[in-house]
C-alpha cells in the first residue's frame, strides 16, 4: 500500500491523545482493512501505523489535552 498521511485536529483524538487505524478520516472500510490498532498520536504529534503504513499526525498549531 502507498503511504498516506492525515492530519487530524485535537478534537479527533481520544481521551487517551490517540487513534484506531484503520479509521474513516484516512477514507478506510473497516470490513477490508486490517485488524484496529491503537495509535498514540499525543506523544509526538504524530504515529505510523505498523500495519498500512498511514501516518497520522496533528495539524500545525493544534494541541492535545489528553487526560492524564
Amino acid at each position: 500500500m502507498s503511504e498516506q498521511t492525515v492530519e487530524l485536529l485535537g478534537q479527533d483524538l481520544n481521551h487517551q491523545g490517540g487513534v484506531f487505524c484503520p479509521n474513516p478520516k484516512a477514507d478506510m472500510k473497516l470490513w477490508n482493512s486490517h485488524p484496529k490498532v491503537y495509535l498514540d498520536v499525543a506523544r509526538t504529534g504524530q504515529a505510523k501505523c505498523p500495519y498500512c503504513g498511514t501516518v497520522y499526525q496533528l495539524k500545525a498549531g493544534e494541541h492535545v489535552h489528553a487526560g492524564h
